[in-house]
């Protein structure tokens, strides 16, 4: 057998090329919809900022995310609803 049918050869490292650094941070591509609420979807795009870093800064903006997704959250609770009835409850016929 010859050595032209023995197989791609094996890749060397080029000392002065680019080289594949697995720990590079890259997109990942996730798509965000909008909400309609701007202090979610605020904290929404702040997941981007996650795009450009290492892995290991991650969980700072994760952390901050959901923080103020909590905050939203809160902010429900927190806002006024409909006024509460006062008074006993009246009756909807005539007893006379």
């Amino acid at each position: 057998m010859s050595d032209s049918h023995a197989g791609p050869p094996e890749a060397e490292a080029e000392p002065d090329g680019p080289s594949y650094d697995p720990a590079a941070p890259a997109p990942l591509g996730v798509g965000r919809t909008a909400t309609g609420s701007a202090e979610v979807d605020a904290c929404l795009a702040r997941l981007g900022d996650a795009d450009h870093l290492a892995t290991d800064g991650h969980i700072e903006v994760y952390e901050d995310v959901h923080r103020g997704l909590r905050d939203a959250l809160t902010a429900l609770d927190e806002r006024p609803g409909p006024p509460a009835p006062t008074g006993a409850p009246s009756s909807s016929y005539d007893r006379s």
